[in-house]
């Protein structure tokens, strides 16, 4: 059997789906689609932590599919931006596990991630697959992997 490592940034996740459909992802449709590949050995999920009642519950229901769920502070700047980026945590972990898996799935649309997708199919020889909302996700990302999959209507709420 197939293991796979899957991991979501989630905030890139939330972002592209709600502005490109208005509707949020469907992470139990995701897991249940994942598992008929392979085994899912390692399920982490990437998020910030606001403290508040709302993202508390969705991050429970995260943990319940199967997921770990990584918090990290949200950061808000004086000049009004935020800060909560995960990509080096996320690069940790997916360097950390392609040695023990077949596959890496990364849902993000982030094209900072692309070098490391080149990078652990070379040293590593794991497929790579990236989930994403096609006009929010870079080209070199969706490049770099050996499948990509449309977010689309069939991953919505």
């Amino acid at each position: 059997m197939k293991k796979i490592a899957l991991f979501v940034d989630v905030q890139n996740i939330y972002y592209t789906t709600r502005d490109t459909y208005s509707r949020q992802f469907n992470y139990k449709k995701l897991w249940e689609t994942i598992s008929a590949e392979g085994e899912i050995i390692i399920a982490n999920a990437y998020a910030t932590h606001r403290n508040d009642d709302k993202q508390i519950k969705f991050q429970d229901a995260l943990k319940h599919i199967g997921f770990t769920v990584k918090l990290k502070p949200f950061i808000q700047r004086s000049d009004g931006s935020a800060k909560g980026d995960w990509d080096v945590g996320i690069t940790i972990d997916v360097m950390d596990s392609a040695k023990d898996v077949d596959t890496v799935i990364l849902l993000s649309g982030d094209g900072d991630f692309g070098l490391l997708l080149e990078k652990v199919k070379k040293d590593y020889d794991v497929s790579t697959e990236v989930y994403g909302v096609p006009a929010l996700t870079a080209k070199n990302l969706i490049e770099s992997a050996n499948i990509f999959h449309q977010i689309n209507e069939d991953f919505l709420l």
